[in-house]
């Protein structure tokens, strides 16, 4: 069997220590240090049961349900791994527990307060302190719209990164449960008893061979759910990315037979402009010097007319002129 690190971070180790019928003071203490509030009467209503939650390989949630002073339900939950959807889950948990605690006609106002208690180990609030209070408020003046709804999320990271002087019993409880630092967790266990006694229960369970198996068990269903779900992201990345690319090859021919036919009847348009320009300006100068010299030689012909009547001789005209024989007749026949 592969050897693991069985701290209270593991969901099993966590529900046997604090969730087992029997360890009611236990959990009793440990509440009181997250919640601040006095707690005569404690009662689990769930229990580990290896064969209730790993079934066809597939691991149920191992949380601790408790009924606290007979008025006051608390769902508590280890949550090692982050699937980017915590906040929306636990609000979704913490509905059913506290739609189900209504029997069929009973009065709402009965309703019993539900409080979920998430101990994290990775940062799900970025800012703010490791042991953050979530409640429903109102906009006008942020006061409490009822007490019937309260979130916990206590933060590991936030937690070992806090620099404190006086250990507060919450943060007593946070160093036996991350078994960091083991001459904090000595001076928790001597300063309460009920850390102490959750010591006996966790040194009992990592020591027994049957336990240590289970734990073993679900922390490696939990790894296995993991694998599986990294390697379908994976998996769908590789087909987008196969998708995107035949995608892109189609969408970028299309857009760069678009883009020639417009940069082709772009200049296209240029060149014919730059093409008629050039040819309308050989054609203008063309039919320019031939109308010039038609229009030169009909001068010269009335030129030529004038000087006959003066008297000239044809040979002279045409001396003068440069006309030509042929033209000269055409002057004379008039």
């Amino acid at each position: 069997m592969e050897k693991i690190n069985l701290t209270l971070t593991n969901n099993y180790i966590f529900q046997k220590v604090f969730g087992k019928k029997g360890n009611e003071e236990i959990l009793k203490d440990f509440l009181i240090s997250i919640l601040n509030i006095p707690i005569e009467k404690i009662e689990i209503q769930t229990e580990v049961s290896l064969e209730k939650h790993l079934e066809k390989n597939k691991l149920g949630r191992l949380d601790i349900i408790a009924i606290l002073n007979d008025d006051t339900i608390v769902n508590i939950e280890m949550q090692v791994n982050d699937y980017h959807n915590f906040i929306e889950r636990s609000l979704y948990y913490w509905s059913g527990i506290y739609y189900n605690n209504l029997e069929k006609g009973e009065d709402y106002k009965i309703a019993k307060r539900t409080i979920g208690i998430n101990i994290l180990n990775y940062t799900i609030l970025k800012d703010g302190p490791y042991h953050e209070i979530c409640r429903i408020r109102r906009d006008h003046k942020n006061k409490i719209l009822t007490d019937k709804l309260e979130l916990h999320f206590i933060q590991i990271p936030k937690f070992l990164k806090e620099k404190r002087k006086n250990q507060t019993k919450l943060e007593q409880w946070m160093q036996f449960i991350i078994q960091r630092n083991k001459t904090e967790v000595e001076l928790a266990m001597k300063e309460n008893k009920a850390i102490k006694k959750a010591n006996e229960e966790y040194e009992y369970l990592i020591g027994d061979e049957e336990e240590r198996r289970l734990a073993y068990l679900i922390d490696k269903n939990k790894k296995d759910q993991n694998t599986q779900i990294a390697g379908a992201i994976e998996k769908g990345l590789r087909r987008g990315l196969q998708q995107g690319k035949k995608e892109g090859i189609k969408q970028g021919r299309k857009e760069g037979v678009e883009q020639g036919l417009e940069q082709g009847r772009k200049e296209g348009v240029e060149q014919g402009l730059e093409q008629g320009r050039k040819e309308g300006v050989e054609q203008g100068l063309e039919q320019g010097r031939k109308e010039g010299v038609e229009q030169g030689k009909k001068a010269m012909l009335e030129t030529a007319k004038k000087l006959l009547n003066k008297g000239m001789s044809v040979e002279e005209v045409q001396e003068i002129t440069n006309l030509t024989a042929e033209e000269m007749k055409t002057i004379t026949k008039d």
